[in-house]
């Protein structure tokens, strides 16, 4: 494949950032990844791998700015805003605030299910086609409650899932939760399971890809620092970096909760929180759970893989802090503990945290930057980051090549900020 239609520089080695020079070399161009740190680390590395088309309700659900404010009294709280000075964040709830509502959930809603059917359908076909060795599965995505009250509070969102969504769930009771996997404790109130999801194990799935691009030409430069963006006029010529000098003809921004640092040099709002989360991860044990499952109530994921088990998820909202507590680990094995038979007392073979890129609409941004020629964002994921990368990557590579768009891109524009 040539470089004919030009070159790129993608600056951000996350799995967005892979997606997109995917697409990209795809479309015929030069592509470099740059990227702080290791290509597919960060936040890429260490989710639970979920590739969850059932995730269409955004964040901003009624309710959601009582559980954030009573959280600002407990270091505990699974979902937590810390107590902290900060201008940007308090903006960002207020806006957060006001769409929490049920008519801006079914609007939000509808523009997250597009992209995620879109992206679970290039998945589908990149997986088959590049033969990624990713542990990808097709179990669906089970939902554990250990309280009978959750349980019901979550049918009535099942409901609402299914009657404007089409997505419906598999309810099931207490003793068929047993019979549905083994791995689960006798005595919890039931679940409900979607079976149009799938996983993978996340780094492999990083790895895996990177190495297919590389034999395609796309170079990875790992531990290459972004440090400016040089403009003349409305128009990117270059980027320095820890490297020195790079350009290209287009310049792609997959930044990830980073993005919202660079706002005044591309010249554009990218108001994107870090929303902290953790997990660990240690040898597969015995009676290990078969399917990926999250505990809603204690917001906990598991993730069984074929060499190991992964606890992880919560949510923090506490600016750029790079901190690995304790308490939250005990957490992670606490609420696994309640659930699964298992044991969770294993030695992690990994900690982790990441930041979420968390918009106060619970869209991605994707597109043009405004009033910047050859500039392109591809950030804002949220917490399904791994899910619409596909979907990310080829919506980018439409807009650097001049094409029309494949999926309507216009509720995920920069430009709505």
């Amino acid at each position: 494949m040539s470089g004919a239609a030009g070159s790129v520089i993608v600056a951000g080695g996350g799995i967005v950032g892979i997606a997109c020079s995917h697409y990209l070399r795809e479309a015929g161009f030069e592509v470099t990844v740059i990227d702080q740190g290791a290509i597919g680390g960060e936040c890429s590395h260490g989710n639970c791998g979920y590739i969850c088309p059932s995730h269409v309700a955004p964040l901003t659900e009624p309710g959601a700015m009582k559980v954030a404010l009573k959280s600002l009294f407990n270091p505990q709280s699974p979902f937590r805003v810390k107590p902290r000075f900060s201008p940007a964040l308090a903006r960002w709830m207020l806006q957060f605030a006001a769409r929490c509502t049920h008519r801006q959930v079914l609007s939000a809603g509808k523009h997250l299910q597009a992209i995620l059917n879109a992206s679970m359908a290039e998945y589908r076909s990149l997986v088959a086609a590049e033969q990624l060795d990713c542990e990808w599965e097709d179990k669906g995505l089970l939902y554990v409650f250990e309280n009978q009250g959750p349980l019901e509070a979550f049918a009535a969102e099942d409901r609402l899932l299914g009657e404007h969504f089409g997505l419906w769930a598999t309810r099931l009771s207490s003793a068929e939760l047993t019979d549905f996997d083994p791995g689960l404790k006798p005595g919890l109130a039931g679940g409900f399971h979607y079976p149009g999801d799938a996983s993978v194990r996340p780094d492999r799935l990083t790895t895996s890809w990177t190495e297919r691009l590389r034999q395609r030409g796309v170079v990875f430069r790992e531990r290459c620092s972004l440090e400016k963006v040089h403009r003349e006029g409305q128009r990117i010529v270059g980027l320095e970096t820890s490297e020195g000098m790079l350009a290209a003809d287009h310049y792609v921004f997959a930044l990830g909760a980073r993005s919202t640092l660079w706002s005044k040099q591309l010249g554009i709002s990218i108001p994107i929180e870090p929303g902290k989360g953790y997990s660990l991860t240690m040898p597969r044990p015995e009676h290990c759970p078969d399917h990926p499952i999250l505990f809603p109530e204690q917001k906990v994921g598991v993730s069984p893989f074929e060499q190991g088990l992964r606890l992880g998820s919560m949510m923090e909202f506490a600016g750029y802090d790079t901190t690995i507590p304790s308490r939250r680990l005990d957490q992670l094995r606490s609420a696994a503990r309640r659930y699964l038979v298992a044991s969770v007392e294993a030695p992690a073979e990994e900690t982790w945290y990441g930041w979420r890129p968390m918009t106060w609409d619970s869209l991605p941004i994707i597109g043009p930057v405004p009033g910047l020629a050859r500039g392109y964002l591809a950030t804002g994921h949220n917490m399904i980051g791994v899910t619409l990368a596909a979907a990310t990557g080829r919506l980018v590579a439409d807009f650097v090549a001049g094409r029309e768009p494949f999926l309507d891109a216009a509720p995920y524009a920069p430009a709505r900020f």
